[in-house]
């Protein structure tokens, strides 16, 4: 399995977003830390979800960035992603691991304890653990754990945590005493206005 990156970037497909500009900015200033994960709207197609991870993985792979797809895992496997990441309305863990291989990137969704280390044991690389505040970018949320939740999920696996929903470069050292390895943004880099800079503090906060 690759070396996980702390600094998630999770493209965002929402109308008047870039998510590939976003991209091509922020890859050279941190790549060093970086995984992408391809998220496209509910709406979307295959075709879309295939064509905007085939692009992504295209950027990447010269910079040594792993790539994963979110949800639709066929589309991970068709363009050559490193792995995926399933949700609490996806396919099960055990599934998506048969899915995807034993060698693949695999992260799960959790929220509290039991279903973390319940994805744990059935294949989970990484834990997106979220979602630590209220967040516009992905509808349907459930209530925000805050720190508190992101260190009971952490107390309890042996696998990276990253903490996701809301999260902006003001919370890395708050996350990162709470025990989150990382951290998964959308809007704190899609709505940037220097998305490479702002990527590169991240990289900063979780690093020193």
């Amino acid at each position: 399995m690759p070396s996980l990156g702390r600094l998630h970037l999770i493209t965002d497909t929402r109308a008047g977003r870039r998510p590939l500009a976003v991209l091509g900015a922020v890859l050279p200033v941190a790549h060093a830390e970086l995984v992408v994960q391809v998220r496209v709207e509910d709406g979307a197609t295959d075709r879309q979800a295939y064509d905007l991870a085939r692009r992504v993985v295209e950027l990447c792979r010269p910079y040594e960035v792993s790539c994963l797809v979110n949800d639709r895992l066929h589309v991970a496997l068709a363009v050559g992603a490193d792995g995926g990441h399933v949700g609490a309305d996806d396919l099960p863990v055990t599934a998506a691991r048969r899915v995807l291989g034993p060698a693949a990137v695999l992260g799960a969704t959790a929220r509290e304890p039991v279903t973390a280390t319940a994805a744990v044991s059935a294949g989970a690389s990484y834990l997106g653990v979220g979602p630590y505040r209220a967040t516009s970018t992905k509808d349907g949320l459930p209530p925000a754990i805050g720190a508190a939740g992101v260190r009971a999920v952490a107390e309890v696996v042996g696998v990276p945590v990253l903490a996701i929903g809301g999260v902006t470069g003001e919370d890395v050292r708050a996350l990162r005493a709470a025990g989150a390895y990382g951290v998964a943004v959308v809007g704190a880099l899609s709505g940037a206005d220097d998305p490479a800079r702002t990527a590169a503090a991240l990289i900063r906060e979780l690093t020193c």
